[in-house]
C-alpha cells in the first residue's frame, strides 16, 4: 500500500545533510522536525508511543471480525444452507483487502504530496466511521460495503512507516520500525481477542447487557465500538502529531554542490524506477511473498470458519470465545517466538534456509487439522491451539525471510518503491484469499461423503497445494538472490 510514501524517506536521507549545511526553511514542517532531531539526541518516547498507537488502531479492525464473522453472516440469513455461510463470510473478509489493494499506490502518492499527517488522520478517521458502521451492519451487503470502504479510505499504514523513519534520528530508526512491527503483532493478538470475547455480549454477559438493548439488536457492535472509541481518542491526539514532509525541493538550495546532488538523486530515481520491475531477485521474492500472503489469509479465514462450524460439517463447533482464545494464545506465542527464538534460528540456519524448512514442516501440520476434529474434549482444545501456534510461527518465519530477500535485492534508495510494489501485490492476493477460502470450505462441506478427501480434508489439501507452490518457488531457478552474506547464499 502506502509503502510508496517511503520513497520520501529515501530522499530525506539526502536532505538532512543539506539542512545542516545550507540552512533552515522557516515555514517547512519537515525542517522543524529535522532541527528538533539534531538538537535532541535521546529517544523521543512520545513519538514511540504515537507510532505504536497509530499502528494498533490500523491493525485492530483488520482481524477483530474473524471469531464472529461466521455467526454474523448466519444472522444475515443470506445463506440458503448452513454450508454456504463460509462462502458469504469469505466475501466479507476479502472486501477490506480488495479495497486496500486498489488504493495502496494512490495513498502513497497522497502522502508524498500532501503530507504524512493528512493521510494518517484520514485513515484513523476512516476507522472511527466505517468500523462503527460495520458493527451496525444489518445486511450482508452493508457489511461488504463498509469493509470495502474501510480498506479503500484507510491509507495510514504507509505514512506510519514513514513516520517511524522520519520522526527519529538515524540511530533510533530501528526502534521506530520495530515499534511498528511490535504494535502490528499486538493488534493481531488483541483484535481476535476483542472479537471473540465481546461479540454477542447479551448471551455471554446477561448480567451486564439486557435483552432488548442496543447490543441485543446489534450483537457484533461492541468489539467494533471499543476499537472505534480507541481510534477516536488517537484521532484527537493527532492534533499534536507533527508533519515530517518537507514542503520545499532540494533545488531550493542555491549551492552548486546541493544542485549537483539533486541532479544525481533525480537521475538515480528515474533510472531506478525504470529498471525496478526488471530486477529478478526482487520480483521473484515479491511473487513468492504474494503466494504465501494468499495462503496465510486464506488459512486464517478457513480456520476461523471451520472452527465454529458444527461437528456434522466436520468443524469443531467452537464458540466465538473459543476461537478468540486460540487466536490470542497463538498471537502471544508468535510474539515471543519472534523476540526470543527466531533471531537464534536465523543466525544458525540463515533466513532463506529457515524459510524453506518452515514451508516443509507446515504441510503435514496443515493437513492434520481435519483429524483433530475427530477428537473431543480437552485434547481438541490442546491440539488445535498447538497447531495454530506452529502455523503462525512458521508463517512469520517465511514472511520475515522473504522481507529480508526483498530488501537485499535493491539499494537503499530503491526500498520505498520496492516495498510499495510488494504491498500492492500482497493486498491484491490477500483480497482473493478470504473469498476463495470461504467458497472452498463451503464446497468441501457439501461433499462429506466423497471417497477422495471428504469434507474439510479437501480445503486443507488445496491450501497445502498453494503452500507447496510457494515452497518450490523458494528454490532455484525461480528464486534469485542478490548475495551479500555468505551465510545467506542459496544452495
Amino acid at each position: 500500500m502506502g509503502d510508496h510514501c517511503s520513497n520520501k524517506n529515501d530522499e530525506s536521507s539526502y536532505k538532512e545533510p543539506l539542512l545542516k549545511n545550507h540552512g533552515y526553511h522557516e515555514n517547512c514542517p519537515g525542517c522543524k522536525v529535522d532541527r528538533a532531531k539534531q538538537r535532541h539526541e535521546g529517544v523521543p518516547i512520545k513519538y514511540v508511543f504515537s507510532v505504536w498507537m497509530l499502528t494498533l488502531c490500523t491493525t485492530l479492525p483488520i482481524c477483530c471480525l474473524f471469531p464472529f464473522l461466521y455467526f454474523m453472516v448466519r444472522d444475515f440469513g443470506i445463506a440458503k444452507e448452513e454450508a454456504d455461510i463460509s462462502s458469504y463470510a469469505g466475501y466479507v473478509g476479502s472486501s477490506f483487502m480488495f479495497g486496500r489493494g486498489l488504493s495502496s499506490i494512490p495513498w502513497g502518492i497522497i502522502a508524498d504530496r500532501y503530507g504524512r499527517k493528512y493521510a494518517t488522520v484520514t485513515g484513523i478517521a476512516t476507522v472511527v466511521v466505517f468500523n462503527t458502521l460495520f458493527g451496525l451492519s444489518t445486511s450482508f451487503w452493508m457489511a461488504v460495503s463498509t469493509r470495502f470502504l474501510l480498506g479503500v479510505l484507510n491509507g495510514s499504514i504507509g505514512p506510519i512507516k514513514a513516520y517511524a523513519i522520519e520522526l527519529f534520528r538515524e540511530e533510533h530508526q530501528a526502534l521506530g520500525l520495530s515499534t511498528v512491527s511490535a504494535a502490528w503483532g499486538m493488534g493481531l493478538v488483541l483484535g481476535p481477542a476483542l472479537g471473540g470475547y465481546l461479540a454477542q455480549p447479551v448471551e455471554k454477559y446477561p448480567h451486564l447487557f439486557s435483552k432488548g438493548s442496543l447490543f441485543d439488536k446489534f450483537p457484533y457492535f461492541l468489539p467494533c465500538l471499543i476499537i472505534s472509541i480507541l481510534a477516536f481518542a488517537v484521532l484527537v491526539a493527532c492534533i499534536w502529531l507533527p508533519e515530517t514532509l518537507h514542503n520545499h525541493k532540494i533545488t531550493d538550495v542555491s549551492d552548486e554542490d546541493g544542485e549537483a546532488l539533486n541532479s544525481e538523486i533525480t537521475g538515480k530515481k528515474v533510472h531506478n524506477d525504470e529498471i525496478l520491475l526488471l530486477n529478478w531477485p526482487l520480483m521473484s521474492s515479491i511473487i513468492i511473498y504474494c503466494v504465501f500472503s494468499l495462503h496465510d489469509i486464506a488459512y486464517t479465514e478457513v480456520f476461523s470458519l471451520w472452527a465454529v462450524s458444527p461437528r456434522w460439517l466436520g468443524g469443531l463447533n467452537f464458540s466465538t470465545n473459543g476461537v478468540g482464545n486460540v487466536l490470542s494464545i497463538s498471537g502471544v506465542s508468535m510474539l515471543l517466538y519472534q523476540i526470543l527464538l527466531y533471531p537464534f534460528l536465523e543466525k544458525v540456519c540463515g533466513s532463506v534456509r529457515l524459510a524453506r524448512i518452515s514451508g516443509v514442516i507446515s504441510i503435514p501440520i496443515l493437513q492434520s487439522h481435519p483429524f483433530i476434529a475427530l477428537l473431543s474434549g480437552f485434547p481438541v482444545d490442546l491440539l488445535i491451539t498447538f497447531v495454530s501456534i506452529l502455523m503462525l510461527c512458521l508463517s512469520q518465519t517465511i514472511t520475515t525471510g522473504l522481507f529480508l530477500l526483498q530488501n537485499r535485492a535493491v539499494e537503499q534508495h530503491q526500498r520505498g518503491a520496492a516495498n510499495g510494489i510488494a504491498m500492492t501485490g500482497m493486498s491484491l492476493f490477500k483480497a482473493l484469499g478470504p473469498a476463495g477460502g470461504g467458497a472452498l470450505l463451503s464446497w468441501s462441506e457439501k461433499r462429506l461423503d466423497a471417497s477422495f478427501l471428504p469434507g474439510p480434508h479437501m480445503v486443507f489439501f488445496v491450501l497445502n497445494l498453494v503452500a507447496a507452490l510457494g515452497l518450490v518457488m523458494m528454490f532455484k531457478p525461480f528464486l534469485a538472490e542478490k548475495k551479500k552474506n555468505p551465510s545467506e547464499q542459496l544452495q
